[in-house]
């Protein structure tokens, strides 16, 4: 198996794996206790929070360990709606966020709260005056994604968080995509919250992490005794926290290597050179993840590429029941037609990619061409 997946999860780096082992088989101990053991697991909490805290410029304070992306999204969006709902009850986001920022700013439309889902353009991007438009005296929160999971586009992070700074307003990011791919500074973004997904950048599934700036306070999203500070209560996951720590500081190493990068520009030249205009790019052609090719085939039948790419691990942007093709959410908001792109892929690659791995697919893909045009 190929596998060209890595939006969907990464695989745990061997270093990674190995910094959790001590963790899993002699430094058993709960963090909160004040014997050695504990001492231990807590000294390593810590060594992790600084890890994480240096990969986003942000301080050790500001960092909330969580259970993931979705975790920490839940706990920006609802803490910021309890602990805010005397000054309004207006949310803003865009029509192209992430499940787990979509579906808590519905349940706060059902108990009361008013949610603006702004519109992308063409290549599925937010105008900043756009948010300008929406903001209004009630407006308690922004929150929009830092890179799309589906077309890598980036968003225009800095221009939005300034206009939210001007009104004080306060402004989140999802940047599950983005953290270890591009850089996440968050003072150049801007932002005030921010959230990390382990599981996006080769630490294990079910851990994750807030960025919180300090000086603001929210309503935790577990209530409990007074772990991450008060902050999320629970006791700490110290073997995975102990991984997400060393996936950062490995990802922080390799901030300036741009070999991903390069191996995906350089499939998007092969597939051009192979389909020509039969291969159409679904999202911002240089605003996007370097790792990260939504790709329309125009002409095929999703059927026939996805048998072609059998032995390849990718995502469908469209998925045909009984003859009708139905959109992802993010292509139709990005206002395409289903007959443009009814077989739709998602190529996202990553640290164990390969120039024979990409070789491979392009075989397959060539079949696929010869197959068309013999008919």
């Amino acid at each position: 198996m190929i596998y060209l997946d890595y939006n969907a999860t990464t695989p745990i780096d061997p270093v990674v794996a190995e910094t959790m082992l001590p963790f899993i088989h002699d430094n058993f101990g709960n963090p909160s206790s004040s014997h050695e053991l504990g001492r231990t697991a807590k000294a390593a909490v810590e060594k992790a929070r600084e890890q994480v805290a240096a990969l986003l410029g942000a301080k050790p304070s500001e960092i909330v360990f969580t259970s993931g992306g979705s975790e920490s999204n839940n706990t920006v969006i609802k803490g910021v709606a309890h602990t805010f709902r005397d000054k309004g009850n207006h949310i803003i986001t865009s029509q192209i966020e992430h499940p787990a920022v979509l579906n808590p700013c519905r349940f706060l439309e059902r108990n009361g709260y008013e949610v603006t889902y702004l519109p992308v353009d063409r290549y599925g991007s937010v105008d900043p005056v756009d948010v300008q438009k929406a903001l209004t005296d009630k407006t308690i929160i922004v929150t929009i994604m830092h890179a799309n999971n589906e077309t890598g586009t980036i968003q225009p992070i800095r221009a939005i968080a300034d206009i939210c700074r001007k009104a004080g307003v306060l402004f989140h990011t999802d940047a599950a995509q983005s953290v270890g791919k591009i850089p996440t500074m968050v003072d150049e973004l801007g932002v005030d919250f921010l959230t990390v997904a382990g599981h996006k950048l080769y630490a294990p599934k079910g851990i994750g992490a807030l960025y919180s700036r300090n000086g603001i306070t929210i309503e935790p999203l577990i209530h409990g005794a007074g772990h991450e500070s008060g902050r999320r209560a629970g006791t700490e996951n110290v073997i995975f926290e102990v991984g997400l720590g060393k996936a950062c500081e490995i990802a922080d190493a390799l901030r300036d290597d741009h070999s991903i990068k390069n191996l995906t520009d350089r499939f998007y030249r092969d597939l051009k050179s192979l389909f020509g205009d039969r291969v159409k790019l679904n999202g911002h052609p240089e605003e996007r993840l370097p790792n990260t090719l939504f790709i329309s085939f125009i002409g095929y039948a999703l059927a026939d590429v996805q048998q072609a790419l059998t032995d390849v691990a990718i995502s469908t942007g469209s998925a045909c029941h009984s003859g009708q093709t139905t959109l992802s959410p993010v292509l139709a908001a990005m206002g395409v037609k289903a007959e443009e792109v009814a077989a739709t892929i998602r190529f996202s690659l990553g640290r164990y990619t390969t120039q024979s791995d990409i070789e491979s697919v392009l075989n397959n893909l060539s079949r696929l061409t010869i197959n068309v045009s013999n008919h």
